[in-house]
């Protein structure tokens, strides 16, 4: 009997942990409440980024080019400049989420395989945007121009903290153009 009574009280102590744990898992960050898809299209300079294997070999001058494509969909090019010097580019595109309001996309570079785009921060002007996963594995700040002032960029790391996102881990990314225009 007493070998039982034992048994429950681990039983009970393990699942007790267990829910704080639980408790703990942040909601999914909350996405800007509608984007306009024709105003987001063009070129964006990425300003800093969360480490992804897939960008591993971007060391300078990273830039997405978003254009239209049939039935409200986006293409993408994405490119960036290797420690080398040579310039990697790859193409994906994009599709609204039904029920966003253009807030969240899914991405695909290598189909089947697709990717959460969720925009969680977007200048009243388009100017700059702070792009998000769901997990908070990924995220980037861009901006329409090579630099972000001081000012935009705070709000923006503002926004991807308070939405859970480990902003102490950012990369910085240089960008050639920025240096050009500070010249």
């Amino acid at each position: 009997m007493h070998l039982r009574a034992c048994i429950a009280c681990l039983c009970v102590g393990g699942l007790a942990a267990a829910i704080p744990a639980m408790a703990a898992q942040p909601a999914d960050p909350v996405p800007v409440p509608s984007v306009d898809l024709h105003s987001y299209l063009g070129k964006w300079y990425e300003i800093a980024r969360l480490p992804r294997f897939y960008q591993r070999y971007c060391a300078s001058d990273s830039i997405a080019r978003y254009s239209a494509r049939d039935a409200g969909r986006i293409d993408i090019e994405n490119s960036c400049r290797t420690a080398e010097g040579d310039i990697r580019t790859a193409h994906g595109r994009a599709e609204p989420v039904p029920g966003s309001n253009n807030a969240k996309l899914e991405v695909t570079f290598l189909p089947p395989f697709t990717g959460d785009y969720w925009i969680i921060g977007l200048a009243p002007d388009y100017s700059w945007s702070v792009v998000g996963s769901p997990g908070r594995k990924s995220l980037w700040i861009l901006s329409r121009t090579p630099r972000l002032p001081p000012a935009e960029l705070n709000k923006a790391r503002s926004i991807a903290q308070s939405e859970g996102y480990p902003v102490d881990k950012l990369v910085y990314t240089p960008q050639s153009d920025a240096k050009a225009a500070a010249q």
